[in-house]
């Protein structure tokens, strides 16, 4: 734990990025504060101070719009980040991709373990790498623990959909980005996606563009 006076540096960088309102810049891939992994929150932030940064993400995260935020991506290097999903997909991708309505919800010092050894492969993008996305395998179901914005702990297992956004978003805190993960071979553009692989799951991509499905 941190002195006070480790302390303020960090509280004073986070209310000149508040100053401005509105959405904040999202860090884009290239900038080294999303390759360190994060400081774990242990009280840097006084409450009022953390709920104004929760809120700032929550708002960035639906400007974007994306369906989870980490706090490195805005440039704060600390265990932090929110998810939400609306999940506007069709009955089938739905069923599918196995991605349900999220709430808002705030992850603080969260890790995440595999519950069994399935996995799910699909198409995945970032805030952080604007454009692109690319196939990742992940764990199918895993269990989450940690806080939330009040320190109450979490202990929770995920699945589907629910489950790649809280390991994309838990790896974000720990210097990894996504395409860490991917397929190389299925980078493709949004256009791309939207145009060629919308497809409930990327199989035709797989076969087209030459890369292994678990």
């Amino acid at each position: 734990m941190g002195t006070p006076n480790d302390r303020a540096p960090l509280a004073e960088r986070v209310e000149r990025l508040l100053s401005t309102g509105g959405p904040l810049p999202v860090v884009a891939a290239g900038d080294p504060v999303l390759r360190r992994a994060s400081v774990p929150f242990d009280g840097q932030l006084g409450p009022a101070l953390l709920a104004r940064f929760v809120e700032a993400l929550r708002v960035t995260m639906h400007a974007a719009p994306g369906v989870g935020l980490a706090a490195p991506q805005v440039g704060v290097g600390l265990r932090i980040a929110v998810i939400e999903d609306p999940a506007p997909v069709t009955e089938e991708v739905a069923v599918v991709r196995g991605r349900v309505r999220q709430p808002f919800r705030v992850l603080v010092n969260p890790a995440y373990e595999p519950v069994g050894p399935a996995r799910a492969a699909f198409f995945e993008g970032c805030l952080s790498v604007p454009g692109y996305q690319a196939v990742v395998a992940r764990h199918a179901e895993v269990r989450l623990t940690g806080q939330d914005e009040c320190g109450r702990a979490v202990d929770e297992v995920f699945g589907g959909w629910p489950a790649r956004i809280v390991q994309h978003e838990t790896d974000h805190l720990d210097g990894t980005l996504y395409l860490d993960r991917a397929q190389p071979r299925s980078l493709s553009s949004h256009q791309a996606v939207a145009e060629r692989w919308a497809q409930p799951t990327p199989e035709e991509a797989a076969r087209a563009l030459g890369f292994d499905l678990p």
